[in-house]
């Protein structure tokens, strides 16, 4: 359970135990606990909704399901309010930092030593200011479309996306000769993207019933899996493997592209 709740206080601000213990060896091992914390962070989402919900309603009001949702504007707004407290916005750092270096056309030294800089650069701002408008826009328009299909992609994104985190991380070298990453990288195996893929699965199984949320759901894993192995690619390409900056960026960048899949 110790690489549990060391996935759990890494991506997450949700701290059961406070965990001091943070050796290489707990943090390669809590790779496979990946899409969990994901659910962790679907079913608070999900709660922070209804809660929203019967705020505005004044009871529990299951019949919402059927209909769309009132306010979808500010129902987006919250729920992405909700992913920048519940993470600590670590993902978007690391996506902002991975279109500063990547993106910046300078040799692979000086990418990497931009993507190190806690300084964000211009690009980097621009690309998350661009990324926040579309993740605003995909969730209000399924707030105001299904209430049934928002709350499935809000569920199913962070496990999703954990998984592309855990296949960048299993299947793509290290850049760095240290740093945090390199411990993902180094404990991470095969068998940890099959436990990791499985767990996915049965993680997505109470939402499968649904006829059409099983389809978006394979769409979704194809798309993210593609855009997977193409970014994990472009960065090797780049830099000569990913760092922990670019385990952010596959991350933020697949909960929309799963967001879009449910829209669309």
């Amino acid at each position: 359970m110790n690489a549990f709740f060391v996935a759990l206080q890494f991506l997450t601000r949700i701290f059961l135990i406070k965990q001091t213990i943070w050796t290489e060896e707990s943090f390669g091992k809590s790779v496979k606990f990946f899409p969990a914390i994901g659910a962790i962070l679907g079913i608070c989402y999900l709660m922070i909704i209804f809660f929203v919900n019967f705020l505005i309603v004044g009871e529990v009001d299951f019949s919402m399901l059927l209909t769309n949702l009132q306010f979808p504007a500010l129902q987006a707004a919250i729920i992405l309010t909700s992913i920048a407290i519940l993470t600590g916005g670590i993902h978007c750092d690391g996506f902002m930092d991975t279109f500063d270096g990547l993106f910046s056309g300078r040799d692979r030294d000086r990418m990497l030593e931009i993507m190190k800089d806690s300084r964000v650069g211009a690009f980097g701002v621009v690309s998350f200011i661009m990324l926040s408008i579309f993740e605003f826009a995909t969730l209000f328009e399924l707030a105001n479309l299904s209430t049934l299909k928002f709350l499935s992609a809000i569920y199913a994104a962070p496990i999703i996306s954990r998984l592309m985190m855990v296949l960048t991380i299993a299947e793509f070298r290290y850049a760095r000769n240290e740093g945090m990453g390199k411990a993902f990288s180094e404990y991470a195996t095969h068998s940890t993207l099959i436990f990791a893929t499985i767990e996915t699965l049965i993680l997505l199984s109470p939402i499968m019933i649904v006829k059409e949320n099983f389809f978006n759901l394979s769409i979704a894993l194809i798309v993210t899996i593609s855009f997977t192995i193409y970014f994990g690619n472009f960065s090797t390409k780049k830099i000569g493997g990913v760092t922990g900056d670019v385990y952010g960026a596959v991350t933020t960048i697949t909960e929309l592209l799963i967001m879009l899949t449910f829209l669309f």
